[in-house]
């Protein structure tokens, strides 16, 4: 594969920092009552979840130019309402306001556009990646919430056009790892979970609230209210780590977990909306077409980008296991093998290309003295993980006319590497190139080291190039794509004073070519 990499300071970073964020400034805007505000969009349709600081006292609407669009109550004392707009022009810019019944205005209003339909063929598109944003200021174990959406607000500045953040929006682990969630300090704040009860319409919706509320809401604010979001989850959204021991197997979720992560989209960030060439059959798809679990971010005929969720579903029948159902995995391997677009990108919540040792990983690899080794059983470790990884590469790397890459996050880490061989495949001819794209919560004691003695590495069974050997520091990726090629710019930040986040500017940037 020919590429091109290029460091921090060049002209391609100097103009990435003069395009800026357009449109009103944020201390500008008036939010009102308004605690957060997150949109997704398609090419047709549009939804928003928003949370106020009191309840409700009657119903609201959301108005798009001339229409209204009723809201729907989320919770149960009118703070969390969601809209959701169809039949949208594709391609045009709205103006948004919302609204109580009698025509009071509750906020200022706001732009967001839909994006191109299926045949357009746009010239450029910017996309913002990064991961394990969550973590409770309550328990001391996580960036400050004030630096986090110091990071945030630098990557907004470059003006990007969608937003993915890949898994661990939530850190509130009740059996597993540190166990944040049942701790002195987070019990006395929050208060207990109680496993047999209905995580919304009781006494742990009160607790829901005040445990993953202050993970979410103040990050976001409105800050992205015209970018939009697409949130896919990983293992600490279902409230667990993804251990495997004598005492505990966490996954697949169990019903207070599915519950506790389907509650927490619910209230605070958009499902995934529906897309023509996605089965609406598939698992987490509800009869509304919006789906839970997998979703697709389709710019025209520039990007497809295919995110899905590998722990909801996870499978225990050793060979036959998996992380994805057999639809899920047909459906990505055939949107590989179309080609309708110039890119097509794969999102999942586990990263291939590295290790930390973990049980929920691809991989069978474990640590020991800091390197990860294959000579020692991982307990509880299914091969047809592994077979379903080694099947998903060899799709991505037959796509000979595209790029085949993969963002990934989980392993706080920023990283890059290709990868030429998987055990028995040869994909040399055509490498697959995996990228962690760096973390905004991650604090000292939630890097890899500080608990497993070591940063994430290349697994054993795989032929690696890797052009950027994964970091432990905090950080976001910028993707831009063109109909000839995608540009990567990773951005780091860590144990500088915080003022330094304002000055960001890429510490590497990579050219990833069509073909």
């Amino acid at each position: 594969m020919r590429r091109r990499e290029f460091i921090a300071g060049t002209a391609a970073a100097a103009g990435l920092a003069a395009a800026g964020a357009g449109g009103q400034p944020a201390a500008a805007w008036s939010a009102g009552p308004v605690a957060h505000l997150l949109p997704t969009v398609s090419h047709e349709r549009m939804r928003v979840k928003l949370s106020l600081r009191e309840p409700a006292a009657g119903p609201l609407f959301l108005h798009l130019d001339n229409r209204r669009v009723p809201g729907r109550r989320t919770d149960t004392a009118g703070e969390f309402w969601s809209f959701d707009a169809a039949g949208l022009d594709p391609a045009r810019t709205y103006t948004l306001s919302l609204a109580d019944g009698a025509g009071r205005p509750l906020c200022d209003p706001w732009p967001l556009s839909t994006f191109p339909t299926p045949g357009e063929r746009p010239r450029s598109l910017r996309v913002l990646f990064f991961t394990c944003a969550g973590g409770h200021d309550v328990s001391g174990r996580y960036l400050p919430m004030a630096t986090r959406a110091r990071l945030l607000d630098r990557a907004l500045s470059f003006g990007p056009q969608a937003l993915v953040a890949i898994g661990d929006h939530v850190y509130w682990d009740l059996r597993t790892a540190a166990r944040v969630g049942s701790l002195e300090p987070a019990i006395s704040h929050a208060g207990r979970f109680a496993r047999e009860l209905p995580v919304l319409g009781g006494p742990n919706e009160a607790v829901l609230k005040r445990a993953a509320g202050p993970q979410i809401a103040p990050l976001y604010g409105a800050r992205c209210r015209s970018v939009p979001v697409f949130f896919l989850q990983d293992d600490h959204d279902y409230f667990e780590n993804d251990d495997a021991n004598e005492r505990i197997v966490a996954f697949p979720p169990d019903p207070f977990m599915l519950a506790a992560a389907r509650a927490t989209q619910r209230l605070w960030y958009p499902e995934f909306l529906p897309d023509p060439a996605r089965p609406a059959g598939l698992g987490s798809t509800r009869p509304d077409g919006l789906s839970e679990s997998f979703g697709t971010l389709r710019y025209g005929g520039l990007l497809e980008a295919l995110l899905y969720d590998c722990r909801r579903y996870m499978t225990l029948s050793g060979p036959h296991a998996a992380f994805l159902p057999g639809e899920t995995e047909a459906w990505l391997a055939r949107r590989m093998a179309e080609g309708e677009t110039a890119h097509l990108l794969n999102i999942p919540s586990t990263p291939p290309g590295w290790s930390a040792g973990k049980w929920g990983e691809w991989y069978p690899d474990v640590e020991r003295d800091a390197r990860l080794t294959t000579a020692v059983q991982k307990p509880y470790w299914q091969p047809g993980w592994r077979a379903q990884h080694d099947r998903l590469l060899a799709a991505a790397s037959a796509m000979r006319d595209r790029a085949p890459v993969f963002v990934s996050g989980d392993l706080h880490a920023i990283g890059e590497t290709r990868i030429g061989g998987n055990g028995g495949q040869d994909l040399s001819r055509h490498p697959v190139v995996s990228v962690l794209c760096g973390p905004v919560g991650t604090a000292d004691r939630g890097w890899p080291s500080a608990f497993r003695g070591m940063v994430p590495q290349t697994p054993a069974g795989l032929a690696v190039d890797e052009s950027l050997p994964a970091i432990e520091e905090n950080g976001f990726t910028l993707a831009d794509f063109t109909p000839e090629d995608v540009t990567l710019r990773f951005f780091k930040w860590r144990r500088e004073p915080a003022e330094a986040i304002d000055r960001l500017e890429p510490f590497r940037t990579t050219t990833l070519p069509r073909a």
